[in-house]
């Protein structure tokens, strides 16, 4: 299973998701700098799970209609850091295929998983 972690990321989650077994592209190892679009490119380009915690990816999937391999939006800022890497774990272990085809946001109270028209 692949995913392209952006790199607003803790690099931390990245770790853990390669010691979990997923093919992890980091954009912060692989590519640091490249712009939002390009990061999407980059996932298309791996046929990839993106997971971010830039707000900036939901505007560039709906309002823009960038097309992607679904894009996991991480918004767990009020959790400790560890506990926040085995909730990313978690959630993408158990929904990793309704994740690859949707625009998710995983918040303290769940993850809402919504089918994106843009998805590829």
């Amino acid at each position: 299973m692949k995913i392209v972690a952006d790199e607003s990321v803790d690099y931390g989650l990245v770790t853990r998701l390669r010691e979990y077994g997923f093919c992890v592209f980091s954009v912060l190892e692989d590519y640091p700098g490249v712009l939002d679009e390009q990061v999407i490119e980059i996932a298309n380009r791996h046929q990839s799970l993106l997971i971010t915690e830039d707000k900036d990816f939901g505007e560039l999937s709906y309002r823009l209609k960038f097309l992607h391999h679904g894009i996991l939006l991480i918004r767990l800022n009020n959790i400790p850091r560890l506990d926040r890497i085995e909730k990313v774990l978690k959630t993408i272990t158990q929904h990793y295929d309704k994740l690859k085809q949707s625009f998710s946001v995983l918040t303290s109270r769940g993850v809402r998983i919504k089918p994106s028209q843009t998805s590829n």
